[in-house]
């Protein structure tokens, strides 16, 4: 990831993280990314992959995934079939591995409007968090052998309330505490929970609210740096957390939000 400046003024993250790190940081590791196949989750397999690694990114259906497959960055990534809900199908996956060392849950839906039936918020709970709870139970065992690394994906409604997404909000707010909890239970293992919380960030999911004037301008009036996140920069805080780098790091949510939060 290089950095260049744009007519305004404002720096801006350009290509992969993968560059400013140490080539082969990664070589021989398994990383396993849920909800990998767009977006952040895409993002994150790239970077990993290109410092070495073994990735297995999980999506929801075939289509999904031969997409993702056509992409440049992902041609050395492996795709597979995931419904986060099936837990016989979680295990059954991390017990196929042949070895794992980082895990990034990334499965996630957001239901604006609908998840105000309770229904539909219990369904979104049940993915974005029981799901990654799922993936994070079947892939104890395996890192715990590697003394591996656990990435899960907060959000800035972890902080906030949102009155047209109270399932999501529901389960960014647990994903939080269910980093924190799971870096005591898990830290007998050495195995290190930590969780990035994206702010406002360019993928296919905002593509409505850049395009609106009237909400990019509420976005971009409460962000700091004046400007949209890239996924690169997610898949970064992303390197960092499972790096050596952030060895004494854990039970941590690292706010990648150009300054959104602090307003």
């Amino acid at each position: 990831m290089s950095t260049s400046s744009s007519a305004d003024g404002r720096t801006r993250a350009t290509g992969s993280p993968a560059a400013f790190l140490r080539p082969g940081l990664f070589e021989g590791r398994q990383v396993l990314v849920s909800g990998g196949t767009s977006g952040i989750g895409a993002a994150i397999c790239e970077a990993f992959a290109a410092l070495g690694a073994d990735v297995l990114a999980t999506g929801i259906t075939e289509a999904e995934i031969a997409a993702a497959g056509s992409r440049p960055g992902l041609q050395d990534v492996q795709f597979a079939t995931l419904d986060v809900r099936d837990r016989s199908a979680v295990d059954a996956l991390v017990a196929g591995l042949p070895r794992l060392d980082h895990v990034v849950n990334c499965a996630g839906v957001i239901r604006r409007n609908d998840e105000l039936e309770p229904d539909v918020f219990a369904d979104v709970v049940d993915i974005n968090l029981n799901g990654s709870m799922r993936v994070c139970a079947a892939a104890r065992p395996r890192l715990a052998e590697t003394g591996g690394t656990i990435v899960n994906t907060a959000s800035m409604l972890s902080f906030f309330g949102g009155g047209l997404v109270p399932g999501y909000s529901a389960s960014k707010g647990g994903i939080a505490q269910l980093t924190k909890s799971l870096a005591i239970a898990y830290a007998a293992d050495a195995i290190r929970v930590n969780a990035i919380a994206p702010g406002w960030i360019a993928t296919p999911l905002t593509k409505a609210l850049r395009e609106s004037p009237e909400r990019n301008a509420a976005i971009l009036g409460r962000t700091p740096l004046n400007r949209w996140g890239e996924p690169a920069e997610v898949a970064g805080g992303v390197l960092y957390l499972s790096s050596p780098l952030a060895s004494f790091v854990t039970g941590s949510v690292l706010v990648i939000d150009g300054g959104y939060l602090i307003m």
